[in-house]
């Protein structure tokens, strides 16, 4: 079947506008934004999903994506407060908050943000001392995100993070440095063992003063204890001499002579234990010591006065026979200062 012209019309006139709807449906995918122009201009954003423009009259502009994006500072030499020279890079996060702004605000954005970051870096690390370089990155950080995002807002571009990656100063600064910290480390090592010597002599000091003060304390208690007892055994001694005394005035003859035997035979003893004592010849007949008490006895009643009631005199016993004399400790006659040895 032929087709007239009208009909040829018709399928061109439906051609014509499926084209342009095609040409006026716009979808923007998540995660972009697309500007839209008016014979060159701005006159809106496409958000993601389906959109519609007039066609042969209005264009998308610029294709923007708003994900957060991540740009490589390359590495560069930057000279700092102390005139060291540290090689460092970073590393940028951006998000474009305003598709426009970013469209038409600046020319080649990543670029500018690039430049932007380097120039930024050696501001920021050229104004710090080495040492604070190296072990304040965090703060390093934070200036060059409150500078960097500061710039860039203009532009509707965000600035999330900025990160220094890698700081590399010179190879003999890094030997230098390793020395640096091992004298230090040695320094700390030598202090901790003068600290730990120092303790222990205190710790030394303090128990020989802690043993000398018990020591101290066990010899006063010591003296204390002899102390007492050579008074319970004076009190005893003078308790003892006073009943002696008190018998003696009472004319009881045996107990003088009790007394004086006993230190009689003290004093024998003390004698035959002498160091410097080598032969002692002493008598053996029991009436001489016997006799030796007798008058003692006159003597103390001489003494007290007690004449004319003398007591009778101990009756002499049967001599013993002789027996041989000797060698060994012998009595003093305490009547006879010069014994015969």
């Amino acid at each position: 079947m032929l087709l007239g012209g009208f009909d040829i019309v018709v399928i061109v006139l439906v051609v014509f506008v499926i084209l342009v709807l095609f040409a006026g449906i716009k979808t923007v995918p998540q995660g972009y934004r697309y500007t839209i122009e008016r014979f060159g201009r701005y006159t809106r954003t496409l958000e993601p999903g389906l959109n519609l423009i007039t066609p042969f009259i209005e264009r998308v502009g610029a294709r923007m994506n708003v994900m957060e994006q991540v740009l490589n500072v390359p590495t560069q030499e930057v000279i700092t407060k102390d005139n060291a020279s540290v090689s460092a890079d970073a590393v940028s996060f951006y998000q474009v908050l305003n598709a426009a702004q970013a469209a038409y605000q600046v020319s080649n954005l990543e670029n500018a943000i690039l430049n932007l970051t380097m120039t930024n870096i050696r501001s920021v690390m050229g104004s710090m001392d080495l040492d604070e370089l190296l072990s304040n990155r965090d703060a390093i950080n934070d200036r060059l995100l409150r500078v960097v995002d500061e710039a860039v807002q203009p532009w509707g571009i965000k600035v999330t993070r900025v990160e220094i990656k890698d700081i590399q100063p010179p190879r003999d600064l890094v030997d230098a440095m390793a020395r640096q910290m091992k004298a230090e480390r040695e320094k700390r090592a030598q202090v901790l063992e003068a600290e730990g010597s120092r303790n222990a002599q205190i710790l030394r000091a303090e128990g020989a003063k802690q043993s000398a003060i018990l020591q101290a304390e066990g010899q006063r208690e010591a003296a204390f204890r002899n102390a007492e007892a050579r008074e319970r055994l004076a009190e005893a001694e003078a308790k003892a001499t006073k009943m002696v005394s008190e018998a003696i005035a009472a004319g009881d003859i045996h107990a003088i002579n009790y007394f004086v035997a006993q230190k009689y035979t003290e004093a024998l003893a003390s004698i035959g234990s002498a160091p410097n004592s080598k032969i002692v010849m002493m008598p053996m007949e029991a009436s001489s010591i016997l006799g030796s008490l007798g008058g003692i006895g006159a003597i103390a009643r001489e003494v007290f006065g007690e004449g004319n009631n003398p007591p009778p005199p101990p009756r002499p016993r049967a001599d013993p026979a002789r027996s041989t004399p000797s060698v060994g400790p012998a009595p003093v006659n305490p009547f006879n200062p010069n014994p015969e040895r």
